[in-house]
């Protein structure tokens, strides 16, 4: 799981695969194509409508040819008129008749027609909901692949400090945050054979759970809690004079008087000189009664009786300074020194033979008194420094010292720790509570990473914030989104029919009666003289004409109209307009109220990189490991090992064409169903792609973003089974 010679600062949730949603539903089958009642009882009526003339006048010449057979047979009509009779009523008849079959038989070839269009209609809807259920088919099985992803997917990936980072400064945080952000790196270390040593000078016992989780590594953890366990604390017993004077030195100028008397050169002076008269070997109670002796403390004798002074150990100490002002100096500083000196006298007093463990943790009781916190907290520091700079370098990160509190010491005794862990490639990890003046001006100094926790203080997570630092965006200064759709949708259908019937009868009789009579004379003259002779003649003539005409006429007509319409129009509109318009600010990465405001175990850790200052929100929760979606790699090699392997071909939903089927008349055309969407499970269009996730601004070209929302909510590493 852990890669040895790296640092493990927590657990990244990132969701890579997206929940595929509920299953694809079923296509729902459109309702079969079947022959309308309401047309084929309209069909009927009509058929009805157009033949009760014609069935009315065969009718009526069955009658008549009843009639006329009667009449000839009674001997009224003349076998002629009677022969002629029925002949004519006999035709008129058949063509009555052959109207009406013809009528019956038309309707019957257009029931059939529209039997054989529902019938391959039905083919067709078939063979369409196939091609719909092989498309579901397909679907269901992509989106049981998506769901086998989505369940098998890793959802916490471990966040690993890259390589040339030789510290971690740790920002603000509570106790429970500190006590999982060391669990979660010194369990790291130990899983791949490291070592830890953790220094807790916080005096809230951050390194409880640390203990407790040790044997479940199989490492038997060496514990200390300060000031109880000196008489069994080894560190700095043998160490030699000169190293050891300034040692002392630094621990007793961690807590300087209020009068400001404190001089680390004078103090370190005088413990060499002390150390000096003692010899080599001395012990820290040694040290302590030649301070005494100096000082004039109580009687010397006391301590020659009970061997931490010989005889000429204390004649030595003794003539160390004169008898003068400085004497007094001395003698005073001397006082002060053993006074502030003292609670280290038990140290190394009662031995205890240890075996050597990877998992070694010094700590402040909180149930002590606060006086000489200070003063054991920089004894510790500057003697594991002293040993570290004896120690030769190691492969990077193999030795882990993690510093819990690392306020309470002074800014020389941090430089020298760094200094001297830098040179022997041993991993360090400062936690700071606060961020005072000095503390910021080291934070982040050198080959270092920060990690920043919760900052109740507002001034500590505004610098916080700076030194995240800042970066460039695009504020939305102008939204403007406009969406319109219409749709209209009409259908309807109309039927009429017209039967007319038209019976004329005309009668005219006409008689004319003509009588002329017509007389002339003339006369002649012969003679043109004007008394010749004459000539003459005359004539008479009369005429009668009488004349009758009679005529009749008889005009029978039938028309019939029949029209059926089925109309149905659909329209639809779609409009849309997007603007947007954005300003460049610059901003910071993370705002304070976001420091404030992140969980206990939350850390956001920053490093410099090729390619820019990376930002990355991570979970220190060691608990997240037992759970079964933990990926072994960190989310970029992950990414990089998913962007390895081929694209997986994306599954589509064939959408077959129909063939063209006349809608039946009466009923509008069924709506064409399409493919059923597996988010909505509508009918209404094909599905179409998920959106992605919206980037957001803070994220970088290969590096996810600080994504300050609320993860799932992780487990209690404190709970564990059994207990």
């Amino acid at each position: 799981m852990f890669q040895p010679g790296r640092v493990y600062l927590g657990w990244q949730y990132s969701l890579a695969q997206p929940d595929p949603g509920p299953p694809p539903r079923r296509p729902v089958p459109p309702e079969p194509e079947q022959l309308n009642p309401g047309w084929l009882s309209a069909q009927r009526r009509e058929e009805r409508l157009l033949s009760r003339y014609w069935k009315l006048s065969a009718g009526a010449g069955l009658a008549a040819l009843a009639l006329v057979l009667t009449l000839g047979l009674s001997g009224l009509l003349n076998p002629a008129l009677t022969t002629l009779g029925a002949a004519v009523f006999v035709i008129l008849t058949g063509l009555c008749g052959r109207a009406v079959w013809r009528g019956h038989r038309e309707l019957q070839s257009t029931i059939s027609a529209e039997e054989h269009r529902v019938s391959a209609s039905r083919g067709s809807q078939e063979s369409l909901l196939f091609g719909w259920l092989e498309g579901h088919a397909r679907l269901f099985r992509d989106w049981q692949a998506q769901q086998q992803r989505f369940a098998r997917q890793s959802l916490w990936y471990p966040v690993a400090l890259p390589d040339g980072i030789d510290r971690v400064d740790v920002a603000g945080g509570t106790m429970a945050g500190w006590s999982a952000l060391f669990t979660m790196t010194a369990a790291a270390q130990l899983a791949t054979g490291g070592e830890v040593t953790l220094l807790d000078l916080s005096e809230g016992a951050v390194g409880r759970d640390v203990v407790a989780l040790a044997p479940d590594l199989g490492v038997r953890p060496l514990v200390w809690v300060l000031p109880g366990d000196l008489p069994r604390f080894d560190l700095g017993v043998g160490m030699p004079a000169g190293p050891l004077a300034d040692v002392l030195a630094a621990s007793v100028a961690a807590d300087p008087p209020a009068d400001g008397a404190a001089d680390p050169a004078r103090d370190h002076a005088i413990m060499a000189r002390v150390l000096a008269a003692l010899g080599e070997g001395a012990g820290i109670a040694s040290v302590m009664a030649g301070l005494r002796a100096l000082g004039q403390v109580g009687d010397p004798r006391e301590d020659v009786e009970r061997g931490l002074l010989s005889t000429g150990q204390l004649d030595r100490i003794t003539r160390l300074y004169g008898r003068g002002v400085t004497d007094r100096v001395v003698t005073e500083r001397a006082w002060a020194l053993e006074a502030r000196l003292h609670l280290l006298e038990p140290l190394g007093s009662a031995p205890v033979p240890l075996p050597r463990s990877a998992l070694r943790v010094i700590a402040l009781d909180r149930g002590g008194t606060g006086f000489g916190h200070g003063m054991l907290a920089s004894y510790v520091t500057v003697s594991l420094t002293h040993l570290l700079r004896q120690a030769p370098p190691g492969p990077p990160w193999r030795h882990t010292l993690c510093v819990a509190g690392a306020e309470r010491l002074r800014g020389e005794v941090i430089d020298r720790l760094c200094d001297a862990c830098e040179t022997t490639r041993t991993g360090l990890v400062l936690a700071y509570r606060s961020i005072p003046a000095p503390v910021r001006e080291r934070l982040g100094r050198g080959n270092a990473a920060v990690a920043f926790m919760r900052l109740g203080n507002a001034d500590d997570a505004k610098v916080a914030s700076e030194q995240i630092g800042t970066e460039h965006r695009f504020v939305l200064s102008q939204f403007t989104d406009t969406v319109g759709a219409s749709v209209t949708d009409t259908s309807g259908w109309s039927y009429t029919s017209t039967v007319g019937t038209a019976d004329s009868l005309a009668v005219s009789a006409s008689t004319s009666q003509t009588t002329g009579r017509s007389r002339g004379r003339g006369h002649t003259r012969a003679d043109p003289a004007p008394f010749g002779a004459h000539t003459g003649s005359a004539s008479a003539e009369q005429s009668s004409s009488v004349g009758t005409s009679d005529s009749e006429s008889i005009t029978a007509g039938i028309n019939a109209s029949t029209s059926w319409g089925v109309s149905t129009s659909a329209a639809i509109g779609l409009n849309e307009s997007l603007a947007r318009t954005a300003q460049r600010s610059r901003e910071f990465l993370v705002e304070p109220h976001q420091l404030q405001q992140l969980p206990p175990s939350a850390v956001i850790v920053s490093y410099a990189a090729p390619d820019g200052r990376q930002v990355v929100l991570a979970d220190a929760n060691p608990a997240i490991l037992t759970l079964p979606s933990v990926s072994p790699l960190s989310l970029a090699e992950a990414s990089q090992a998913a962007a390895a392997r081929p694209p997986e071909a994306a599954s589509e939903w064939p959408e077959p064409a129909p063939p063209p089927a006349r809608p039946a008349p009466g009923q509008a055309p069924p709506a064409r169903p399409g493919p059923v969407r597996a988010d909505r499970g509508s009918a209404d269009a094909a599905p179409q792609p998920r959106p992605s996730a919206p980037v957001s601004w803070r994220s970088r070209k290969g590096r996810p973003p600080p994504n300050l929302g609320p993860p799932p909510e992780p487990l209690d590493w404190r709970k564990r089974p059994g207990r």
